[in-house]
């Protein structure tokens, strides 16, 4: 079966599995960042075994499930959790799901992370637009042969994190009172966290931000012709930054600013309604 051939089949079983909910926005919620799926009303709930091709992430902080629903009327699809690189499965594997969503009949992406600040400006707590982003794994989605019923075999990514959508969410945290950094994103493949010679390297290449996700997704949604939206939610300082770098540590900051995290979205999500479907 090929790369295609698996996002079709995935994206059928997404389709029956939310009905009658037909979202064109999806989402995808990184460690600690899951409770917005909480929220929605009229709930579908898909756990990822039930999805072919969907893996289940065995990092805390993820739950492993895909939730349909709607955010103040507005239909969204939710990934509640993302599997990682790092825990072993193939590249191909890691961004069927947003594939998956694209299929089924999502045309904007909100891909949210949890991440270590390296610019001095950020702080634990911090929420962030990425503006564009960095790829120091050496591994790319797109690598191989390209199926052209996906996207193209050479995507420009001058233009991934689109502009519109992120002047849209800075009004939209301006109306919450809440303040937004902008920031370039770092993926590194972890699962050690960064050395603190390789944050001064990020830094000196123009990162402020470092994580172990989130690039390859959006290369998949970009080369299939999503418009891609990505908030970083600063959980600690990157290493040699300050502190003893932990799990617990992610988990804990991210559900300190959850509160303000839904209440953007929230907006967030109406504004795009409004504005751009």
């Amino acid at each position: 079966m090929t790369n295609a051939q698996q996002v079709q089949a995935a994206a059928e079983v997404i389709t029956r599995a939310i009905a009658p909910h037909q979202p064109a926005i999806g989402m995808v919620l990184g460690s600690g960042l899951g409770s917005f799926a909480d929220t929605l009303e009229d709930r579908a709930v898909v756990p990822y075994d039930q999805i072919p091709g969907f893996a289940r992430s065995q990092v805390k902080g993820h739950a492993g499930q895909l939730v349909a629903g709607r955010c103040n009327g507005v239909e969204v699809v939710v990934m509640q959790g993302r599997v990682h690189l790092y825990e072993g499965h193939p590249i191909e594997q890691v961004v069927l799901p947003v594939r998956a969503l694209l299929r089924a009949g999502c045309r904007v992406l909100i891909i949210t992370n949890a991440s270590g600040g390296i610019c001095s400006s950020l702080a634990p707590g911090d929420l962030v637009i990425i503006t564009d982003h960095i790829n120091l794994t050496g591994r790319n989605p797109l690598a191989g042969p390209n199926e052209d019923e996906l996207g193209p075999r050479f995507p420009d990514m001058s233009h991934t994190y689109d502009l519109e959508l992120r002047q849209l969410v800075h009004r939209a945290a301006v109306a919450e009172g809440i303040t937004m950094k902008e920031g370039v994103y770092s993926w590194m493949i972890g699962p050690s966290y960064e050395t603190p010679a390789e944050i001064r390297m990020l830094r000196a290449v123009g990162g402020d931000l470092a994580g172990m996700s989130t690039v390859p997704e959006v290369i998949a949604a970009h080369h299939m012709g999503a418009r891609v939206l990505g908030i970083s939610c600063v959980t600690n300082m990157a290493a040699g930054l300050g502190g003893t770098l932990s799990h617990d540590e992610v988990k804990h900051t991210a559900e300190r600013v959850e509160t303000a995290f839904t209440a953007l979205l929230n907006r967030t999500v109406t504004m795009i309604q409004q504005e751009i479907l």
